[in-house]
């Protein structure tokens, strides 16, 4: 794990380099009828973005209150290792799920309707009247997969690649 700030920016920067792309290709999926359907061209466009901006909140938002969170349930000095970094992936995910997906919301929906959705029709009441339900649709949606693929699949495996890059 992360001791220092250099070493944050560079776990947080793994994650989101692992985290975003599979989210998008899953988002993209789901709202265009599957994989085959997804335009290259606009997968590499929301995923540099997204990175950008998932790298920020996770780093400015995300990891600071997770951890913070992570410690009003769990007393690191009287718990293993292991709970320690589950108890902070899952308040990871409690954080950036929603942010995420407010974000996603907002970049899918509102300012480039069309681009990701295939069958868009936008109009901009339709999205202020709609923006709560579509929001907390992308967060159901999103949820389950987030805490799965962290807590299994891109955890384990940013944990690998820090501790080879730093040795540990």
């Amino acid at each position: 794990m992360p001791k220092n700030k250099k070493e944050r920016k560079v776990y947080a920067l793994i994650t989101v380099l692992i985290t975003v792309p599979c989210f998008v290709i899953y988002c993209m999926s789901i709202e265009n009828g599957g994989l085959l359907n997804i335009d290259p061209k606009k997968f590499i466009i929301f995923t540099l973005l997204e990175i950008i901006i998932a790298f920020n909140i996770a780093y400015f938002i995300g990891s600071p209150l997770a951890i913070k969170l992570a410690f009003k349930i769990i007393d690191p000095r009287k718990v293993n290792k292991k709970i320690i970094q589950t108890t902070i992936v899952i308040s990871t995910v409690c954080i950036m799920c929603p942010l995420m997906s407010f974000i996603a919301t907002i970049l899918y929906q509102g300012i480039f309707p069309g681009l990701v959705y295939q069958n868009s029709s936008f109009q901009i009441s339709k999205f202020f009247i709609n923006f709560i339900p579509i929001l907390l649709k992308t967060i159901i949606q999103n949820f389950p997969f987030a805490l799965i693929t962290q807590l299994f699949l891109i955890q384990p495996f940013t944990r690998k690649i820090f501790s080879l890059a730093y040795n540990k």
